[in-house]
């Protein structure tokens, strides 16, 4: 699909995300020219850690995970982006190679803009830097919370937190993709002690567990054990 086709839902994706929301026509016109979209099916690989930058990435549709693995192949989730998300902006604004892998969780679809073009509207466009910086940020906090949980909080408290942030009216709704492998792999431990979390929580009457969705019983109960230490 060449570019020239594609720039007007290019732009139209572009839009949506705060970093670009502020430019002008002409500015978001020229950026969407250099964006290529790339399709991945699910369990697809967008790019590796320690591969050379790929440029900015932009979600159109569809889930992906932000991983680093070990050597043994254990799996630690940092994020999961959807629609209207963006990754790759650290290798993008420090010219380092990709510090981690992202793999499509489902068939996505993702716009990549290169380094180049990511770059040159910004001296021109002081509000866009702030908002870049903001966004960078609120990545490192996110990073440093997640290191003090793994670091300092039991599995249970990490869970707890988890359902509490991502439970919409008191219920998270799995989707397809989200087994208690990934939620383990995101929690930073291995199934057996995901499921014995979850069991436990569920025994003490603060959540229950059913197919393709946990729902909260007692919130407040939740919130005591989430702030548990090791």
């Amino acid at each position: 699909m060449s570019r020239s086709c594609t720039s007007p839902t290019a732009a139209k994706v572009l839009s949506a995300v705060p970093y670009f929301a502020e430019l002008d026509s002409a500015t978001l016109k020229t950026i969407a020219q250099a964006a290529v979209r790339r399709d991945y099916k699910a369990g697809q690989v967008v790019f590796g850690a320690g591969e050379p930058c790929a440029g900015l990435c932009v979600v159109q549709e569809g889930w992906l995970k932000v991983i680093k693995l070990s050597a043994d192949g254990r799996e630690q989730v940092l994020r999961v982006v959807g629609a209207g998300e963006t990754f790759g902006e650290m290798s993008v604004f420090a010219d380092k190679p990709n510090p981690a892998t992202v793999v499509a969780l489902e068939p996505a679809t993702v716009w990549i803009i290169q380094r180049d073009a990511m770059l040159r509207p910004l001296d021109r466009h002081p509000a866009m830097a702030r908002v870049i910086l903001q966004n960078m940020a609120e990545r490192v906090l996110h990073l440093v919370t997640l290191v003090e949980d793994l670091s300092l909080r039991t599995v249970e408290a990490r869970l707890a937190r988890l359902l509490l942030e991502r439970a919409a009216e008191g219920t998270l709704h799995r989707r397809r993709w989200a087994t208690q492998a990934e939620i383990a792999a995101r929690l930073g431990t291995v199934l057996v002690v995901l499921n014995r979390a979850l069991h436990g929580l569920a025994a003490e009457g603060l959540i229950e567990v059913e197919r393709h969705q946990i729902r909260i019983v007692d919130r407040e109960g939740l919130e005591t054990r989430a702030m548990l230490n090791e």
